[in-house]
């Protein structure tokens, strides 16, 4: 059957008409697609990023921070921990409580320091007091959160001076590799009224702690 020539043009008109919806939609759906891509690789820009301290490389814990052990990293804000550092001037020199693995972000309160103290202490006003352990095969057995009393002796062997009870052990310094190294170092949090009396008879007596 034959068409007429203004059916056909109507025909034309109508097909065309069709491709130029379906090519809209097609690129409103890739534009789509594009968006989604993009807010799933890229963190919101309302959000932003920030600086944070990071780990350059596995650390012991117990080891001293120093410059070339960390790098600053940019990352998402809302990823940041609340107590994440952001300079090198906040952890170098300062000492791990606990071992950080590559990447780690670095917190106030993985660093030996009054505010990991009054965290291990239960919110109490407390500081971190080093002592050196007369005996070094005692620290072995310390880990980080473990409560002891430190001791020294006394007037009497039998009747020890008990410094500080119920402290707290933050950390376990490494052995000195020194010929003439003195015992372990181990970093405990007391009471802050406390403190000042067990660092100083740390100075002239010998100490140990017993276990809890």
């Amino acid at each position: 059957m034959a068409w007429p020539p203004a059916r056909l043009l109507s025909l034309a008109q109508g097909l065309g008409w069709r491709r130029l919806v379906l090519a809209r939609r097609l690129a409103a759906g890739l534009l789509v697609l594009a968006a989604l891509v993009l807010a799933i690789r890229a963190p919101d820009a309302a959000t932003g990023t920030a600086p944070v301290v990071v780990a350059a490389r596995e650390l012991a814990s117990g080891s001293t921070v120093r410059a070339g052990d960390v790098e600053i990293r940019r990352w998402p804000s809302d990823l940041i921990p609340a107590a994440a550092l952001k300079t090198l001037e906040q952890v170098d020199g300062r000492i791990l409580a606990g071992a950080a693995s590559l990447g780690e972000p670095l917190t106030s309160v993985r660093l030996a320091g009054q505010e990991l103290a009054s965290r291990a202490t239960g919110g109490r006003d407390a500081a971190s007091v080093p002592i050196r352990l007369a005996d070094a095969d005692v620290a072995g057995l310390l880990s980080p959160g473990r409560l002891v009393d430190v001791v020294t002796v006394g007037q009497r062997s039998d009747q020890p001076t008990v410094l500080a009870s119920a402290a707290v052990v933050l950390t376990v310094l490494p052995a000195e590799t020194k010929p003439a190294a003195r015992g372990r170092l181990v970093l405990v949090a007391v009471p802050r009224a406390a403190a000042s009396k067990l660092a100083a008879a740390t100075l002239s007596q010998e100490v140990t702690v017993t276990l809890r």
